[in-house]
């Protein structure tokens, strides 16, 4: 079941106040969407992930091996990301870093290369080598498919943000979280790591107002080329 933590310190920490977080913004409200898409959308996501669980357990015991002989530390990669209506989950990944590379993040913030709410390092020194071939190749994230089958993220939807990047939200970029966050996005498809932060929530804001399930698809056609390029990946 989707979790109903959230981070005390977020703008809108307390349940009934993401509404009236984001209707502070100018734009008004946003149209919601029909139960019935909702109801079709969740069993995409079902069918996706289960699909993608058993297209990965084949490389499963190669991933388990290369990461493990790579460096010390777990296999998977838990850590607390903020999803829909602003309640806080724990995001799994295929572990790609050093193990204190948390503690190590402070040190490295010269080296940041991402504008607004985010931490980007193009050639980040914490990420190990078979870290840097998952990352680039999305393998990674295959562990929240995990998320998708317990109701916290979909297939499609923005890409989940860490709570102290979230704390830093306005009320319009907030509006991102009306929606679960997903495994690939508008922003995925269009450049990813090559965008500013502006332009990564407009691309969210964009989703937003647009979602259907003929969007999905369309983000989903897209994905593969994306994925294969690695445009904007590291």
């Amino acid at each position: 079941m989707m979790s109903h933590d959230r981070d005390q310190d977020i703008p809108f920490a307390q349940p009934g106040e993401f509404q009236a977080y984001i209707a502070q913004d100018p734009d008004g409200p946003v149209p919601k969407r029909s139960v019935f898409i909702g109801v079709v959308k969740r069993a995409i996501d079902i069918a996706g992930a289960l699909t993608g669980l058993l297209l990965i357990l084949p490389l499963f015991p190669l991933l388990v091996l290369l990461i493990k002989l790579d460096s010390p530390g777990p296999l998977l990669f838990r850590q607390k990301r903020i999803g829909l209506d602003g309640r806080t989950f724990d995001c799994f990944k295929f572990r790609s870093m050093v193990l204190d590379a948390e503690k190590r993040k402070e040190s490295l913030n010269h080296l940041n290369e991402a504008t607004g709410a985010a931490f980007k390092i193009q050639d980040d020194p914490r990420i190990t080598g078979v870290g840097r071939f998952i990352r680039r190749s999305s393998l990674d994230e295959f562990p929240q498919l995990l998320n998708v089958l317990k109701g916290e993220m979909s297939i499609v939807g923005p890409r989940p943000q860490i709570p102290e990047e979230v704390r830093q939200y306005t009320s319009r970029q907030a509006r991102r979280l009306l929606v679960k966050p997903g495994l690939s996005c508008l922003w995925q498809v269009s450049g990813r790591s090559h965008l500013d932060f502006e332009e990564w929530m407009q691309l969210d804001l964009e989703y937003v107002r647009r979602r259907s399930l003929a969007f999905d698809l369309w983000i989903l056609f897209r994905t593969i080329p994306a994925v294969i390029e690695r445009k904007g990946a590291y």
